[in-house]
């Protein structure tokens, strides 16, 4: 079963609904993930789209960079963690 951890408010998942997922190299192979994949999101507004994308893709960390729609929901046979960041106006995506 897929452990998913969401950040967001209520109403923080009507305004960052904009989901960039990545498979997480670091943390995939580790705790709830022992088994298979963790999968992160940075969840965003859609006009920080663009910048949460390239932000996520320049990581070193994160794999298969996505974007994908706010009810995504990992396939549960490849993924057991799921957690879904918040990035707000102070976040380094969109700061730089």
């Amino acid at each position: 079963m897929t452990f998913i951890k969401d950040d967001r408010t209520e109403e923080q998942k009507k305004t960052h609904c904009c989901l960039i997922v990545g498979t997480d190299t670091f943390l995939t192979g580790l705790g709830r993930a022992k088994n298979a994949n963790s999968y992160a999101a940075w969840a965003c507004r859609p006009e920080h789209e663009a910048q949460v994308f390239k932000w996520v893709e320049n990581r070193s960390d994160m794999k298969r960079v996505r974007r994908v729609n706010s009810d995504y929901k990992p396939n549960v046979y490849y993924c057991e963690h799921f957690h879904i960041y918040v990035v707000d106006d102070d976040h380094p995506a969109i700061t730089r």
